[in-house]
C-alpha cells in the first residue's frame, strides 16, 4: 500500500503518512528500523505495510515491501 510522509521525527524515527483516501496513520521507530532508510522528508512518497491499523513497515515507494511478490503498489 502506498501512503504520503507528513511527519518525520529524525531523533525518534517516527511519525505520520497519509493514506491515499486522506486517513493519517502514525509509525514507530520500529516500523521505520524494520526497512532500509536513513531518513524520510514530508511528501515523500512510500510503501507501507499495515497491521490491524498500525504501520508495521515503511520504505521508499521504489523498494519492495519484503512479502509483496508484485513490487511496489
Amino acid at each position: 500500500m502506498q501512503a504520503t510522509v507528513r511527519i518525520f521525527d529524525p531523533a525518534t524515527r517516527s511519525g505520520t503518512v497519509f493514506l491515499d483516501d486522506g486517513t493519517e496513520v502514525p509509525y514507530g521507530g520500529a516500523a521505520f528500523d524494520a526497512g532500509p532508510l536513513r531518513l524520510l522528508r514530508p511528501g515523500q512518497r512510500v510503501n507501507i505495510t499495515l497491521d490491524g491499523g498500525q504501520v508495521t513497515y515503511i520504505t521508499l515507494s521504489t523498494f519492495p515491501v519484503p512479502g509483496q511478490a508484485d513490487g511496489p503498489g
